[in-house]
């Protein structure tokens, strides 16, 4: 009889179980069994979820029984199905309970905290005037509530002539809106009806000429305790602000150093792992149990920096880049942490 203990990752569609699952199986704990399941395979009735598993070297599909403890690799705004879950296996055993984040809920919960000095001005889209701001802060980014990738994300710039430039990706101008010219208007036009959110811009420091933003991937491992495990610089594309669409992966204590003084880019890095633990506890305070998350930040033309936004459910792809770094640690680690959740 397997005594192993049963771990569960659901994902969204069946489609994505065995990819998921053979990234993680590599890694596991050899006391864990891993299945994968989606939220239609659950029979609450029964108690058992139809799941896929490696077992004896070949891929199987029947009933488990409820695992002990489920990573959530669903890209969800709610926790119904993980609350579900709990009142079965407990409270708690689910992780990433949360990770498609609410980006304004999430600025408030910083706002409010002790890391409200690194968080730029933010309002919602709806309840501001935009001409206003403009005259305060020339630059602002307008992005959705729900958004992700840099999807949809607009740079408003405007210029000396009373010019606004409105941008999409790239530094050219979607659309010009003239000194006479309602840019509400246009905006509105442009946006739709989806929930957006204004962000005050930052100065961005450039390396040669080229944007760039620093993610800070933070997971949790076998002592349940939020760690750095990563920090990258994501280098956009020439005369282009989205640092989604990049054009290349750095390790970021290289590219600080290439910018600043030795000294200053130690202090820097020191604060990234700070400031990233601080945010990742925060971000749990409000969306319930997580294991993973990355922090996303600029520097400022005073090499100060600004945390833009904080992902559910980090891109693991982009690391492909870098040379010598560990990817089976991206993989690892959320195993790490099912099993201490086993033990806990």
């Amino acid at each position: 009889m397997d005594k192993r203990l049963l771990i569960g990752i659901m994902v969204t569609k069946r489609i994505s179980r065995k990819s998921i699952l053979g990234l993680c199986q590599r890694y596991q704990n050899q006391n864990l069994r891993l299945y994968a399941f989606t939220p239609a395979d659950i029979r609450w009735k029964k108690q058992r979820i139809i799941g896929l598993s490696l077992i004896n070297g070949k891929w199987i599909q029947r009933m488990f029984p409820f695992p002990r403890v489920v990573y959530n690799r669903c890209y969800n705004k709610d926790s119904m199905t993980i609350q579900s879950l709990e009142k079965i296996i407990g409270k708690n055993k689910c992780f990433n309970s949360i990770n498609h984040f609410n980006k304004w809920d999430l600025h408030n919960q910083l706002h409010q905290s002790n890391l409200s000095e690194y968080i730029p001005d933010t309002f919602q889209y709806n309840e501001v005037n935009i001409s206003e701001l403009l005259d305060k802060n020339n630059l602002l980014f307008i992005k959705p509530i729900y958004g992700s990738k840099g999807a949809s994300v607009y740079r408003i710039e405007r210029l000396d002539n009373d010019d606004t430039h409105i941008s999409l990706h790239s530094l050219a101008p979607k659309v010009i809106c003239r000194k006479n010219e309602s840019i509400q208007e246009k905006l509105d036009v442009l946006l739709g009806r989806k929930n957006y959110l204004i962000q005050q811009g930052i100065q961005m420091s450039q390396l040669d000429r080229q944007y760039f933003d620093i993610r800070v991937l933070v997971q949790k491992g076998n002592v349940g305790q939020w760690m750095i495990y990563n920090i990258t610089c994501r280098v956009a594309y020439e005369r282009y602000f989205n640092t989604s669409m990049c054009e290349r992966v750095y390790e970021a204590a290289e590219i600080l150093k290439r910018i600043l003084s030795p000294e200053k880019a130690t202090e820097i890095l020191q604060s990234l792992n700070e400031l990233s633990v601080m945010a990742a506890q925060e971000a749990e305070n409000l969306m319930g149990s997580l294991g993973e998350l990355s922090v996303d930040f600029v520097l400022d033309k005073q090499s100060k920096l600004w945390i833009i936004e904080l992902n559910g459910k980090p891109q693991k792809n982009i690391y492909e880049d870098l040379k010598g770094f560990k990817h089976k640690d991206l993989y690892r680690r959320p195993m790490e942490y099912a099993y201490h959740l086993t033990q806990t």
